[in-house]
């Protein structure tokens, strides 16, 4: 059947902005394709035959409102009005494109827009928006958010944690499923059983609907009514649209998987054709008008790829390439106002440090597990939830993923977003938000991640496989991602707090049997610590030990021990940054090194130091490098299996070897 239209109150001029904003998309679109054929753009994703979806929601939406789009929706980005040479620019990767050549289509946001542009992973941006709908509700502006994602990306675990946590929060937040029949070539009836997607949301408690995702004028009356009701009470909504594409999920796929009969069904629905026929019906617009605006959007397009052609290729800058990895910093170093301390534990004072923190930056917010008025399993935030409330003391669901996504979503709407990982080991469950979107997001399109992801970690507890881990590395190897290990209560307030000045991502790893057993003077006030400066806490002539964490305590005991060898020892703090010129130095001077972590050798950060020592150093060194880690193996919970699993037991031993060497 044809689409069926229903005016309502619009008005002829209303409907004509509708109409050009329909049109313009398909005609851009209609273009690409001419440009990929001819080797100009190197990759499309078709949008042709859903564009009253992207183009009703824009349409709809106040502009300072964010929309978070997928990979076909060009509807969003020209119904918000982005020159078109800009668009062609990043399509071709040019040098003015929103992401510097870096990536491609529609992997980009622009926060002069209002729009955050996917990953390729596509359930992440679901958690994202919740995350800024979570900031509209904070900042009580009367905003809504409303996010993509196709048929395809209901399956993944990223929108039932997205969802899940929408209504729990009861957060304004439209999610939009655009259910055009296929993800990629897989049908909907081997993605599903629910009859219907919008089926979905009554599982998580939210109103959701179904409406024909063709009718532009079903889409722009629905999503408007939606927002105004969310503005006033805030929820989610779950909106499935249906729809369908008349071209390949990209156009190296085409559609030979798609059966002629469902095609010529579909083509029938054409948005665009069918808005066009209903308008001149309507007489509302007539021949001369879509002449006219055609002709008018053709030049736009032609001076637009004139503009983007005519643009500055990219070209390599390796050290532009390296300083765009992080966003700009000028840290200064707060020192504490007083001299007075106290002798606090290491538990004592991160809590000391985060809660200071907090009382300095009125758009923190902290989430995580138990944290609010348990004060989480380690008590690190008893007491917050009650000084600071809820709102920024927030106790999450059991979804490691969709919190940290929704991290960056509130660092994109101002705040400072610290996430606490009840066990480190538990952040493979969120593994993709931080390598792929926190720690790329500044590189790929220019927005910082305001992120601090604290980590409780360490073995010599009894907690087993895994809540025992010390996997610094995975993080250390992630350019974007900013890793913090400290080994002493002083230095653990000051880098914290630092740490969340820093408007980058930051994993910040804290032992847990360090929590209670470990004591120290520490200053009661605000105080800062740079990152990237490691500590000399020894200094001898016979050789260096580099290490951090816990592996500082087993290196001091053991130095006490045998008090025959001078050493350098060198607490590095931070893994990155990393202070090279504190390594390389000692080492030129003693000629022998030897590097102690907790982490398991295979693979641990210890092998890239030795590089970076080997290279540097090689004709400084008297004896090979030498490493000293834990077994390569997961962590075991008996005691006698533990104690052998762990670095400290063959420290000694290599240590004194590389002294006798």
């Amino acid at each position: 059947m044809k689409i069926q239209y229903n005016r309502k109150a619009y008005t002829d001029t209303q409907l004509q902005e509708l109409y050009k904003s329909i049109l313009k998309p398909r005609m851009v679109e209609e273009k690409m394709l001419i440009l990929l054929r001819q080797g100009r753009v190197s990759k499309w994703f078709g949008g042709i035959g859903q564009e009253a979806i992207a183009v009703g929601v824009t349409k709809a939406l106040n502009r300072e409102e964010y929309i978070l789009p997928m990979h076909r929706n060009l509807g969003v980005f020209t119904g918000r009005d982005i020159p078109l040479s800009k668009l062609f620019s990043q399509f071709q990767g040019k040098e003015n494109g929103f992401t510097k050549g870096r990536d491609r289509s529609f992997h980009f946001g622009t926060k002069a827009h209002h729009i955050v542009g996917m990953i390729s992973h596509l359930g992440p941006q679901l958690a994202l928006a919740d995350g800024i709908a979570l900031a509209n509700k904070l900042k009580d502006n009367k905003q809504v958010c409303v996010v993509f994602s196709g048929d395809g990306g209901t399956s993944e675990g990223d929108f039932h944690e997205a969802l899940n946590v929408a209504s729990v929060w009861d957060l304004p937040v439209i999610f939009v499923i655009e259910n055009n029949g296929y993800g990629l070539s897989t049908p909907t009836n081997e993605q599903f059983r629910c009859e219907r997607l919008a089926d979905k949301g009554v599982g998580y408690g939210m109103d959701a609907y179904r409406i024909d995702g063709n009718n532009i004028l079903e889409v722009h009356s629905t999503i408007t009514k939606l927002a105004e009701e969310i503005k006033k009470h805030p929820k989610p909504v779950l909106l499935e649209c249906l729809t369908f594409r008349m071209r390949g999920h990209e156009e190296a796929s085409g559609t030979k998987y798609v059966p002629q009969e469902l095609m010529d069904v579909w083509a029938e629905k054409d948005p665009v054709k069918n808005y066009e026929a209903f308008l001149l019906a309507e007489g509302v617009i007539d021949e001369d008008f879509i002449k006219a605006f055609k002709a008018e959007v053709k030049a736009e397009i032609e001076e637009g790829l004139e503009l983007a052609d005519a643009a500055e290729n990219v070209a390599a800058d390796t050290v532009r390439e390296l300083a765009d990895i992080f966003a700009s910093h000028d840290f200064t170093e707060q020192k504490p106002v007083s001299d007075v301390k106290k002798n606090i534990r290491m538990v004592d004072a991160i809590s000391e440090g985060l809660r200071q923190s907090m009382e300095r930056f009125d758009n923190s917010v902290i989430m995580g597990q138990d944290i609010a008025e348990y004060g989480g399993v380690f008590k690190i935030t008893e007491g917050f939830a009650a000084q600071f409330g809820k709102d920024r003391v927030r106790n999450t669901p059991i979804c490691e993923s969709s919190i940290l996504s929704a991290a960056l979503g509130l660092s994109i709407s101002g705040y400072k977003a610290i996430v606490e990982m009840q066990f480190g080991d538990f952040v493979t469950s969120g593994f993709n938000p931080i390598i792929n979107n926190l720690a790329k997001s500044h590189y790929r399109w220019g927005q910082n991640a305001d992120v601090v992801v604290r980590m409780p970690c360490g073995a010599g507890v009894g907690a087993g496989p895994f809540h025992s881990q010390t996997n610094e590395a995975w993080f250390a190897h992630t350019p974007g991602l900013k890793v913090v290990y400290p080994a002493f209560p002083s230095d653990a307030k000051g880098l914290l707090a630092a740490s969340i000045e820093d408007p980058n991502p930051v994993m910040f790893f804290e032992h847990k049997a360090l929590y209670r057993s470990l004591y120290e003077e520490v200053n009661e006030d605000y105080y800062t610590l740079p990152l990237g400066k490691a500590n000399l806490l020894r200094e001898g002539k016979d050789l260096t030990i580099v290490t951090y964490g816990m592996g500082v305590h087993w290196a001091l005991k053991a130095l006490d021990e045998h008090s025959e060898i001078s050493a350098d020892l060198i607490d590095l703090r931070s893994l990155v940054p990393l202070d090279k010129e504190a390594i390389l130095s000692s080492v030129k001077k003693t000629g022998k090194v030897i590097i102690l972590h907790e982490d398991t050798v295979y693979g641990g950060i210890g092998g890239e130091l030795s590089a970076i020592i080997s290279e540097a150093c090689f004709e400084s060194l008297d004896a090979p490098v030498m490493r000293c880690g834990s077994l390569d193996t997961p962590v075991p919970f008996a005691a006698a299996l533990e104690e052998d699993f762990l670095a400290n037991k063959r420290f000694t031993e290599k240590l004194l070897q590389l002294f006798h060497y």
